[in-house]
């Protein structure tokens, strides 16, 4: 029977809505207070400084929001923050005509995928306390994403930006519920393990990552090959693809702490055909119609098929070049 608010323990919903993400699939849940971000909220405002966002206008429209859920669900009291495991055991075809694509968008959209079991968890909270309401929030949302997985205990922010967990490493969807009920709150955060490690940096062929902890997208790979909007990649990007066709994975590859990745549970992060290894060619014919069947319900679709078939073009002439060395 639903209850409301007040006639339930929180100490004991807290912990049935921890069992229950689990049983909605997601690999790791914390539940913090929906408070400011006061620190990060000094990071972003320097990074935007910097330009870092690079064409992401978005990034740089109401920073104040990103920062304060409250400001995106009024009523929100707490963050529910979740994490799921991607990784599938494939491997990049290295060959010539091919493009390596990130493994993030290998399966079905990862906003799908997380934003359906995050509203299965919000009706099951639903129905356990008639006064709930909340709100799914998967990337789209103003959301710091991995500000929330850290302070929710999740892991740590490592040196390459991405979250790392522990017991997966950096291979995880990040997603949040905003709820308007107060819950007990997770306290203990993950301490931050990277070390002296900076394998991530020197890895990086166009020297994105700065310096510890930042990144300058304009001269990131995967932002380059999947936002920027440009006819053509930058030059310090193009001439430093190294294989990759619509996104980057390198930071997280050379990572130490991924030598703890699982295959997920979940069937629909198994690569579509052709998403792991694109054939740069088959790119180059693809129509706006072919373009939408091929990609429906995919990630890759965000790059466009004006910025896919740059990304084609420009990987396949690189690789010519090298050819004729």
């Amino acid at each position: 029977m639903t209850q409301t608010l007040n006639s339930i323990d929180s100490r004991l919903l807290t912990q049935r809505i921890k069992e229950r993400a689990l049983v909605e699939g997601f690999d790791k849940v914390g539940i913090v207070p929906a408070e400011p971000l006061a620190q990060e909220r000094e990071r972003l405002l320097e990074w935007l400084a910097r330009g870092y966002q690079g064409e992401m206008s978005w990034l740089a429209r109401e920073p104040e929001k990103r920062v304060d859920p409250r400001r995106i669900f009024p009523a929100a009291q707490s963050v529910i923050v979740v994490a799921l495991n991607y990784y599938t055991a494939h491997h990049h075809l290295d060959q010539p005509g091919r493009g390596k694509v990130s493994r993030y968008a290998w399966g079905d959209d990862y906003h799908d995928v997380v934003g359906t079991k995050l509203r299965s968890l919000l009706n099951w909270i639903q129905q356990e306390a008639s006064d709930a309401d909340g709100k799914v929030c998967v990337d789209i949302q103003p959301m710091m994403d991995k500000a929330w997985a850290v302070r929710g205990g999740l892991g740590w922010l490592g040196k390459h930006t991405n979250l790392i967990t522990p017991e997966l490493g950096s291979w995880v969807f990040i997603g949040e519920l905003l709820l308007n009920l107060e819950l007990e709150y997770s306290v203990e955060q993950v301490e931050d393990d990277c070390g002296t490690c900076t394998l991530c940096i020197e890895a990086c062929p166009t020297t994105a990552i700065t310096e510890p902890y930042v990144v300058d997208s304009t001269r990131c790979i995967s932002y380059a090959t999947i936002e920027l909007r440009n006819a053509e990649l930058p030059e310090i990007v193009g001439e430093n693809l190294e294989g990759w066709f619509y996104g980057c994975d390198i930071c997280q590859d050379v990572c130490p702490w991924n030598r703890f990745e699982q295959p997920t549970i979940e069937t629909r992060f198994e690569p579509r055909l052709g998403n792991v290894s694109a054939d740069l060619s088959a790119i180059l014919e693809l129509t706006p119609s072919s373009y939408a069947e091929r990609f429906r319900n995919s990630a890759m679709k965000r790059a466009k098929l004006t910025g896919l078939k740059r990304n084609a073009r420009t990987l396949l002439e690189k690789q010519k070049t090298e050819a004729n060395k």
